[in-house]
């Protein structure tokens, strides 16, 4: 039976709640971790800093991603320098625009002559991995982020763009292309198949995948039958 520990490619955990943060930490499945302003708003988290320094007391020897919350360039590099010397595990979350569709790419190149750590994060086209394509150091490591879900949510299918964007990174050997917003189990079979190197999955569907992937579908069948018996004799109905 297919697991989690099959996949070639590298799971990294998306979340912000500490608890499950530190426990898929320790998960030999789990290579790294990543949050966001949104996952961390949800979370109930009102310091940021005290908050990812507190979690960097643990995660040390695998990548991190802590995303900047400027919406100004210059405000943005700041605390992206800032972030970086949180830790050398420490990749800083860079959006590809900011909230007035301007392009991050400028504020990449000045980032990566810098040295910075970057994971480029909501590309959803193709134009978008280009440009970025086109300022990464091939000797610096960074992540491209595209959002494959909010791809698939368009009704558009995410494999071919995934595929192309491999392509496009193909000379840049330390650019490792992410498939983000996972909705469903199947997604991270896909993120492999077409040649991502790390897929994001948000703590709910790894608890679900830990249970399903590879499940017999015979046995998953049965289970979903004893499902509908059991709650329709919990709830008391007659006929």
């Amino acid at each position: 039976m297919l697991n989690l520990n099959d996949l070639k490619i590298k799971i990294f955990a998306d979340g912000a709640d500490k608890a499950g943060i530190l426990e898929l930490y320790g998960q030999p499945y789990i290579k790294g971790l990543t949050t966001n302003p949104t996952l961390m708003k949800k979370a109930g988290i009102s310091d940021y800093e005290a908050f990812a320094r507190d979690i960097l007391h643990t995660v040390t020897a695998k990548p991190i991603s802590l995303e900047v919350f400027a919406d100004d360039f210059a405000e943005m590099k700041r605390q992206a320098i800032k972030i970086a010397g949180w830790g050398a595990n420490v990749y800083v979350k860079i959006p590809i625009t900011n909230t007035r569709a301007e392009s991050s790419v400028p504020l990449i190149k000045e980032l990566t002559a810098e040295g910075v750590q970057m994971n480029l994060t909501a590309l959803l086209t193709l134009d978008q991995v280009r440009a970025v394509a086109g300022v990464l150091d091939p000797k610096l490591p960074v992540v491209v982020s595209i959002f494959a879900g909010r791809i698939a949510d368009t009704g558009t299918d995410p494999m071919p763009i995934m595929r192309e964007s491999r392509q496009i990174l193909a000379g840049m050997p330390q650019a490792e292309l992410l498939w983000a917003s996972v909705r469903e189990v199947l997604n991270l079979v896909q993120a492999e198949q077409s040649g991502c190197q790390i897929v994001t999955v948000t703590h709910d569907i790894l608890a679900k995948a830990a249970k399903m992937l590879g499940m017999d579908l015979a046995a998953l069948s049965l289970d979903t039958v004893k499902m509908f018996a059991n709650d329709a004799a919990a709830a008391g109905y007659r006929l």
